[in-house]
């Protein structure tokens, strides 16, 4: 169980194998651009439910911070800082990436801070919940890439449950519960903060009631299997290479996307038990030569850090394209009720397994 856990953390353990002693002091750091035709709008919010505990914390109320991108016709703007110097420092130093630790503010991004929002009419929805471990930061370009294409896209700091998120009054919290080893209370957790975040989201910001879906990287993917079974409202889900800790009861669609040496059919994964929880529209596909973090922003960053996956053996831009590629043609299906090809017909070095 820590094993798959550990393995969920943005700049995790294998990064550091392969880390080079003369790691660059200044690297240059860039993510790919959107890809659609709109620019891209954001707006940061400190939400509070009073209402229950925090899991780690139980004398505290449950707090999140989470990023609602959209899209926007402005062209131009004060950009959003990708990660605070408080977040870099201690994701970094959390496992201990050589170099300068604020490195990460230096990431640019092309969110609009407070941009005008383009649309008067309600939105296709996306909740995003990234690895374990990970801030919301670590999601940033596939969040951008679907506001650009017209999506309202809500990335989710879980408290405590990575390294580093910094609130509006200036104070940064730790991943407190990485050092228990609890997956389904990190699973059970994260549903519920789903629902709030769209509790508190709907009646302020033009959500499509009936268009909302959620995804996640490693256990942000198995909490969007278990917000699905807690909340109808979240009518489609996706996994992208976690392992699920709680079993999936799920009857809408479900997209599984992994790694083809983690997770294929066959290998003794818990991802053969899930499936067969899947009762509504499923696929599962996986990427040949992708590592676990090649979901997220780090499938780019690492390299550009200087400490290369070895396990990631196609690029980090081919990875982010097959990512936002993927998620797309899924969400599109299920939320605005276009074909999808690619999910029938994946492209060479995607696997279909079911």
């Amino acid at each position: 169980m820590r094993k798959s856990l550990i393995a969920a953390v943005a700049m995790a353990g294998v990064l550091l194998a392969a880390a080079p002693a003369s790691a660059s002091a200044s690297p240059h750091l860039s993510l790919p651009a959107p890809t659609g035709p709109f620019a891209v709008g954001v707006h940061d919010e400190h939400l509070v439910d009073a209402a229950r505990p925090d899991p780690w914390h139980p004398e505290q109320s449950r707090e999140l911070m989470v990023s609602v991108r959209y899209p926007t016709l402005a062209s131009h703007g004060r950009t959003r800082q990708y990660a605070t110097a408080a977040e870099s420092t201690l994701a970094l130093t959390a496992y201990e990436v050589p170099g300068p630790k604020d490195v990460l503010t230096t990431v640019p991004t092309r969110s609009l801070v407070d941009a005008p929002i383009v649309a008067p009419w309600r939105l296709p929805t996306v909740l995003l919940s990234p690895g374990y471990g990970a801030g919301r930061w670590s999601l940033t370009s596939l969040a951008e890439d679907l506001a650009s294409r017209g999506y309202l896209v809500v990335t989710i700091d879980h408290n405590y449950e990575a390294f580093g998120i910094t609130f509006p009054d200036g104070h940064t919290t730790d991943c407190d519960s990485c050092l228990g080893d609890d997956g389904p209370k990190v699973v059970r957790g994260r549903g519920a903060d789903a629902s709030f975040v769209l509790d508190s989201l709907l009646p302020r910001w033009p959500i499509d009631p009936a268009r909302i879906a959620m995804a996640g990287h490693s256990i942000g993917g198995a909490a969007a299997a278990y917000a699905m079974a807690l909340d109808p409202r979240i009518k489609a889900g996706i996994n992208m290479d976690g392992s699920f800790q709680i079993p999936p009861t799920v009857d809408r669609a479900f997209l599984m996307l992994g790694t083809t040496g983690g997770h294929p059919r066959g290998a003794g994964t818990d991802w053969d038990t899930a499936w067969n929880g899947l009762g509504g529209w499923r696929r599962w596909l996986t990427v040949d030569g992708a590592a676990h973090m090649s979901f997220g922003d780090t499938a780019v960053l690492a390299g550009q850090l200087g400490l290369p996956d070895p396990e990631q053996t196609i690029t980090g831009e081919r990875a982010v394209a097959l990512t936002r590629g993927l998620v797309g043609a899924f969400l599109d299906r299920h939320l605005r009720g276009l074909p999808g090809f690619v999910l029938d017909h994946p492209p060479a070095g995607v696997t279909r397994w079911g």
